[in-house]
């Protein structure tokens, strides 16, 4: 990345706007902390980021950061801005100008595991944004027996190990490389790259020990800066345009927003257009509030206020009328354009956003838009339908809703790191509709999928117990203990079950005829209430004589009602045991070639 050329051109270059991508625990949220020296992982639910916040590295930061890598006379960038996506659905709602809000992407893998299910997915979204991204491998410090060499460059960190240390992360390295490759990214390791725009470079680093941070901050200086000019120039007197990050309440001036400016120019006197829960809202700026440079947006208490910024940068906004902004949405500034047309624009961005519902589902509750287009894409790729998706606290009208549902598996709802109102949390116990509220999307889907599978087994189970189950059995010979009211014999189970008060079958001329009622079921001179295949049981059959409607040796079948045949076909096949199963395809087999449309 060394001897780049300074352009002479007399324009104004914003910074390039870096997202942060990649599979949960792989380090995202710890690579920026390095790079910002902050913490902001220790104060995320679950340590995973939830939200999306901005953190800006000025030039000056990654020079020191970088060392002899990075020559800030080379450069002509002010620097980089970082935002930090909860997940790679998160980053899909992030937009600007019609495509990814993002200029490049850093796709965090950790250098053991190698790709993972998000990281696929990842993948396919940078893919289909087709955002520009180098590939971090992280956590290299795992690696058996490596030393520990804080902050060097990655070379100079490798030739510090021993030969065996360096062949386990080579090794590594390769594996992580085919993987990509195997999904349509030719990839290398970025010192051997002479074209980065046709295959993609990987950089090992450690976000623990920052080791391979400055190769990091230098490919992505120097893809900016080679690259991608004409993306980074803005007009510094056009109108602002950004994106909303959070909606938050900052003391002093109350409900602020927490914006990414990635064109123009934004004033404190300024009337901006915000996209919120009932459509554009038009906002008259009351101050602009901006971090100091490596401070992460979302976890700042101390801000400077200024009259005016230009992109790109992150920044809190506070006026009135903010309260149903919404993360995700578009921020146009005013300007000299009429107001209507601003609005217009807005509302068309808005409409980009959309959860996919049903006639019948489940009710989704998050704090955000782009939470609930995220909830929306994670419950879609589940195929667990959505009847109503909606921004806010969960209330007697969501409980209302929910509790209209006829499957008891939809009569919930799953609320994503909002608040249960107290008349909602009275209403549902009242309605048996189950609410659950958890601030990480995927334990939130895995405690509803995890209370599904316990509704449908203690379902199943009900139904087992209470449906007649398909057995066939034969009398045994010698073994007549009374010939009627009720004739009482010795049987053996060959397949399936015989229970209490059921009907019995003989056949006669290839066609069933019912003979009787199991009455009664005894082992060695016990009640039981049912004998399984193999067992050995003397049975009271109400209804024949022995030796005129049954015999000795007969073959008796147990009568399955057609609606009881139907549900053990069609839905029960596979929760019962191989021997029903025999059992119940051979009686369907007889019963279907007297009536051939029986028990369909």
């Amino acid at each position: 990345m060394a001897n780049l050329e300074r352009s002479d051109q007399s324009t104004t270059l914003r910074t390039p706007i870096v997202a942060v991508l990649g599979h949960v625990d792989h380090g995202k949220t710890s690579l920026l902390d390095r790079i910002r020296g902050s913490a902001v992982i220790e104060g995320e639910p679950g340590a995973i980021t939830q939200h999306i916040g901005a953190t800006e590295v000025p030039l000056s930061a990654i020079s020191e950061l970088a060392g002899a890598l990075v020559n800030p006379d080379d450069f002509d960038l002010p620097g980089l801005l970082f935002i930090d996506t909860p997940g790679h659905h998160s980053f899909s709602t992030l937009r600007a100008r019609g495509g990814a809000l993002a200029d490049l992407a850093i796709l965090v893998v950790d250098v053991n595991d190698g790709c993972q299910p998000q990281t696929f997915e990842a993948l396919d979204i940078l893919r289909r944004t087709e955002t520009p991204f180098v590939v971090a491998a992280n956590k290299i410090d795992t690696i058996a027996g490596w030393r520990v060499q804080a902050e060097m460059p990655i070379q100079a960190a490798y030739e510090g190990q021993s030969d065996r240390v360096r062949g386990r992360l080579d090794d590594a390295l390769y594996e992580l490389i085919g993987e990509l490759s195997d999904e349509g990214f030719p990839a290398d390791l970025y010192w051997r790259l002479q074209d980065f725009q046709q295959t993609i470079g990987v950089v090992p680093v450690s976000a623990e020990t920052g080791e391979g941070v400055p190769d990091l901050l230098t490919v992505l200086m120097g893809l900016s800066q080679r690259y991608m000019r004409e993306e980074m120039t803005v007009d510094t007197q056009g109108p602002g345009a950004g994106t909303v990050l959070e909606v938050t309440e900052e003391r002093g001036f109350g409900t602020t927003i927490d914006v990414v400016l990635y064109d123009g120019r934004i004033e404190d006197s300024d009337t901006v257009v915000v996209g919120g829960t009932d459509g554009p809202a038009v906002v008259d700026v009351r101050a602009l509030l901006k971090p100091n440079p490596l401070a992460e947006l979302r976890t700042e208490d101390r801000f400077e206020q200024v009259t005016e910024l230009t992109a790109a940068t992150g920044l809190k906004i506070a006026g009135a009328n903010l309260a149903d902004a919404m993360a995700g949405a578009p921020v146009r500034v005013v300007g000299s354009r009429d107001i209507e047309a601003v609005k217009e624009q807005v509302a068309a961005a808005l409409a980009e956003f959309s959860v996919e519902t049903a006639e019948a589902g489940v009710v989704v509750k998050a704090d955000t838009l782009g939470s609930l287009e995220a909830m929306g894409d994670a419950l879609e790729e589940l195929e667990i339908p959505i009847l109503r998706a909606d921004v806010g606290d969960i209330a007697q009208r969501d409980v209302s809703i929910a509790s209209t549902a006829e499957d008891p598996k939809y009569r919930v709802i799953l609320g994503f790191n909002v608040d249960v109102l107290s008349a909602a949390e009275r209403d549902a116990k009242e309605a048996n509709v189950e609410i659950f509220n958890h601030d990480v999307i995927y334990r939130l889907v895995e405690e509803y999928e995890e209370y599904v599978e316990t509704m449908e087994a203690a379902q199943q189970e009900t139904v087992l117990e209470n449906i007649v189950r398909p057995g066939r059995f034969q009398i045994l010979v010698d073994h007549v203990f009374r010939q009627n009211d009720p004739a009482v014999v010795g049987v053996e189970v060959a397949d399936g079950t015989v229970m209490r008060n059921v009907g019995v079958l003989r056949v006669e001329n290839g066609q069933f005829e019912r003979v009787g009622e199991v009455k009664g079921i005894q082992d060695a001179g016990e009640e039981i209430d049912r004998a399984r295949a193999g067992d050995r049981v003397s049975v009271a059959i109400d209804g024949p004589t022995v030796g005129r409607q049954i015999d000795e040796g007969d073959e008796l079948w147990i009568d399955l009602p057609e609606t009881h045949a139907k549900i053990l076909e069609q839905e029960l096949e596979e929760e019962i045991p191989a021997d029903e199963r025999d059992a119940l395809r051979m009686f369907l087999e007889r019963r279907r070639r007297q009536e051939p449309f029986w028990g369909r």
